[in-house]
């Protein structure tokens, strides 16, 4: 019986993967600490190693991955950012992931974002649970004939631009390759420079590589339509984090949502409710009003569990039986 060895698991991990591992009979391990240099030992005796975002699947550890006998990496997410491909190539340990996994979960969640920021319900709710009825800094305005911009239009993004043509929006994408079926439905492909001049909300749904990160930088950031709304459901690698505060603080950036963040692997998926949280940035972040931080959550419904589950499931399964399903290719 093959064994896996999951790193990073949630308790949520451990209930969906058990369950749909029921069809599949690996031997399945659990650990709830992150994948790093001084924990990857824990590995001793697995096929295969799944992990999450915020694991280091870094050259030094990759060899030492090998040593153990591990041959498949598996990561239960599309983004593969934090592995070195060449490096498990060169050790011939095989990449796979969940390339889509209910787009519309994340989607969904980037539209939750947005209408939170501009409709304050956040803010309304706390503020009735008070027997505070005053509507008083609660303004918003209409999505309906708004311009978004969607950067990057894959499964994610697509499924973004439709729910923003169903709110009667103009949409704007910027990608390497226009998508035809999205184009047939109205939306238009535009540079990054127009987008960025004349879009009232930008939505991220691109990967994280050297090309891309911190793409939302100062100089973009000053090109854009002042008071911009910004949301970012993708990697928190493609924002400048400071020139984003300093933006909020001038008013050039009008408000932001982000599910992801530079640092987040210090911070997500822990309850960190009774520590003094010692990273300034993102304490900076939180001080402003018109900012919403949720911690990597957009992935977080029960069709998109169940189909990491069952797709990690399968490609491992895939893996054994000589076919590399979902590679990550160098």
């Amino acid at each position: 019986m093959q064994k896996i060895v999951f790193y990073s698991a949630q308790p949520y991990d451990i209930r969906f993967f058990e369950k749909e591992n029921s069809s599949f009979g690996y031997e399945l391990e659990f650990f709830d600490v992150q994948l790093r240099s001084h924990t990857v030992q824990l590995a001793e005796g697995a096929d295969v190693v799944c992990i999450f975002v915020n694991d280091h699947c870094h050259a030094g550890i990759i060899e030492k991955l090998a040593a153990q006998g591990v041959k498949l990496i598996a990561l239960r997410c599309a983004g593969f950012n934090n592995v070195d491909v060449a490096a498990a190539a060169a050790h011939g340990i095989g990449v796979v992931r969940v390339p889509a996994y209910s787009p519309q979960a994340v989607a969904e969640h980037a539209v939750a974002l947005m209408m939170t920021l501009n409709r304050k319900t956040h803010k309304a709710y706390n503020r009735v649970r008070e027997q505070n009825f005053a509507l008083n800094g609660l303004l918003g305005f209409d999505v309906f004939g708004k311009t978004v911009g969607v950067v990057g239009t894959g499964n994610i993004g697509q499924a973004f631009a439709k729910i923003m043509l169903g709110f009667g929006c103009k949409v704007l994408a910027f990608d390497v390759v226009a998508n035809k079926d999205l184009e047939a439905l109205g939306v238009t492909y535009t540079n990054l420079p127009d987008m960025f001049a004349t879009a009232d909300i930008i939505s991220l749904h691109c990967p994280l590589m050297d090309s891309t990160r911190h793409m939302i930088n100062e100089t973009t950031l000053a090109t854009m339509k002042k008071g911009v709304m910004l949301i970012n459901t993708s990697r928190g690698g493609l924002v400048d984090t400071k020139a984003a505060i300093h933006a909020l603080k001038n008013g050039q950036l009008g408000s932001l949502g982000i599910d992801v963040y530079e640092q987040e692997e210090k911070l997500f998926f822990r309850d960190l409710s009774g520590d003094i949280i010692q990273d300034d940035t993102i304490q900076r972040l939180m001080s402003f009003p018109n900012v919403i931080i949720t911690a990597h959550q957009a992935f977080f419904t029960q069709e998109a569990l169940t189909q990491i589950s069952n797709v990690t499931l399968e490609n491992v399964q895939a893996f054994f039986n000589g076919e590399l399903r979902n590679q990550v290719k160098i």
